[in-house]
């Protein structure tokens, strides 16, 4: 399953529900919840630990709008627009949380 996020965790609990609800899948950050994965920011310890269970996506154009590109957290993997398209075709199913 692909579990796509777009706020931000340090104001919304949107990524910390699927961490707790979902069994895994992949998990695609986009808009404010790129936040997330970057480096040293409140909310890093959480995601690191989530990697073992989860694969976790970024789209890049949203992480270098905020101008954190180079801050991206080790295991976290970019993807462009075309690879969010690729996520949504090789998954199944896909949920938006909001």
């Amino acid at each position: 399953m692909l579990h796509i996020i777009n706020r931000s965790p340090l104001s919304d609990r949107a990524l910390e529900n699927c961490l707790n609800t979902a069994s895994g899948g992949d998990i695609l950050l986009i808009e404010d919840a790129v936040y997330a994965a970057t480096a040293g920011n409140a909310f890093e310890a959480r995601l690191r630990a989530a990697m073992g269970k989860f694969k976790i996506n970024v789209l890049r154009p949203d992480l270098e709008a905020r101008g954190l590109a180079d801050r991206l957290v080790e295991g976290a993997a970019f993807v462009d627009y075309a690879g969010f398209v690729e996520l949504v075709v090789a998954n199944k199913t896909c949920q938006s949380w909001l």
